[in-house]
C-alpha cells in the first residue's frame, strides 16, 4: 500500500484466522469467525515473519486449538528503517529515529483504517502489537503513546539502550538518557495494557555499566521496574521471558513467539 505519511510504498503481509476467507463474505458463519471476536496483532519487521515459519507456528496453534483467532499483519520494513523505528520525536543522539512520528501516523492513521476497510472490520475484538529489536521499540512506544488503541505488546530483544545521550557522555545517566524508560516514567497508568517482553542470555556482549548482566536483559529488567512503579503488576500485566542461549536472531524469536502468542491469547478460546 501506498503511505503518504513515509513516502513510499509499504509491503505487508496478512496472515488470516484459520478457517476466514479473504473476500467480502469475510466474517460471515461460512468464512470463519466473526471479526468481532479477532484480535489485530500488527507485527513490525514483517518481511522476516517467513523465515520465522510464522504461518506454521500459527498453523500448529490452531490446529491445537490453543489460541483465540488473530488477524496478524506484518509491517515490512523498508530502506529507512532505522529512521522510521525509534520513539516519535525524540531521536537518539545520533538522530536515528527522526521519522518514527512519520512512521506511527502510518500505522495510526493509514495502515489501521485499510485493515478495518479490506476486511470489513469496524469492530474487531482488541489490538495488539509486537516487534523485534528495533522493531520492538518501535512497537512499545506506539502502544504506549496510544493506549486507547491497543491493549498488548510483544517485545523481543527490544532496543530499550535507545538513548538521548552517547554512553561515553559524562553527563550519561540511565534512568534520564534511556527514552522509552523516561517515556513510561513520564506517562499514565493503563491498566487494560498488558506486556510480553522477550531477551536471550547472549543476545549481545555488550556490559555497559559493569554489573555481570548484558545491556539488553539489563534495559529490559529496568523498562519493567519502570512499569511496575507505574503500577502494573508482574504476575498478571507483565511476562517476561528470559531465553538461555537466546541470541538476537530469528531463530531465537521463533522460539519465544509460539509463548507470546499462547501468553497473549491462550486463554480466550
Amino acid at each position: 500500500m501506498r503511505s503518504e505519511y513515509l513516502e513510499r510504498e509499504v509491503r505487508i503481509d496478512v496472515y488470516l484466522p484459520q478457517g476466514t476467507a479473504a473476500g467480502p463474505d469475510i466474517g460471515s458463519a461460512a468464512a470463519g469467525p466473526s471479526m468481532k471476536d479477532v484480535t489485530l496483532l500488527l507485527i513490525n519487521d514483517g518481511q522476516e515473519l517467513g523465515n520465522m515459519g510464522f504461518a506454521e507456528i500459527l498453523d500448529e496453534l490452531y490446529s491445537r486449538e490453543e489460541i483465540a483467532p488473530l488477524l496478524c499483519v506484518g509491517i515490512h520494513a523498508g530502506a529507512e528503517r532505522m529512521s522510521e523505528y525509534g520513539t516519535a520525536g525524540i531521536p537518539d543522539f545520533q538522530g536515528r529515529g527522526d521519522r518514527a512520528a512519520a512512521y506511527a501516523q502510518f500505522v495510526m492513521e493509514e495502515l489501521i483504517p485499510a485493515i478495518r476497510q479490506q476486511y470489513q472490520a469496524p469492530d474487531l475484538k482488541e489490538k495488539a502489537f509486537a516487534g523485534f529489536s528495533m522493531g520492538a521499540l518501535s512497537a512499545m512506544d506506539i502502544v504506549w503513546r496510544h493506549p486507547e488503541e491497543f491493549t498488548r505488546a510483544g517485545l523481543f530483544s527490544g532496543s530499550f539502550w535507545w538513548r538521548t545521550k552517547d554512553k561515553t557522555d559524562p553527563e550519561y545517566a540511565e534512568h534520564l538518557d534511556r527514552i522509552m524508560e523516561r517515556r513510561v516514567r513520564e506517562g499514565g497508568y493503563y491498566p487494560w495494557l498488558k506486556f510480553f517482553f522477550e531477551c536471550g542470555t547472549e543476545d549481545e556482549l555488550e556490559d555497559r555499566n559493569g554489573n555481570g548482566i548484558i545491556d539488553s536483559i539489563d534495559d529490559t529488567q529496568d523498562l519493567i521496574r519502570a512499569l511496575v512503579e507505574k503500577g502494573y503488576s508482574q504476575e498478571t500485566d507483565i511476562r517476561y521471558l528470559e531465553l538461555e542461549g537466546g541470541r538476537h536472531d530469528i531463530r531465537t524469536w521463533a522460539r519465544a513467539m509460539p509463548e507470546f502468542l499462547l501468553w497473549g491469547w491462550g486463554d480466550r478460546i
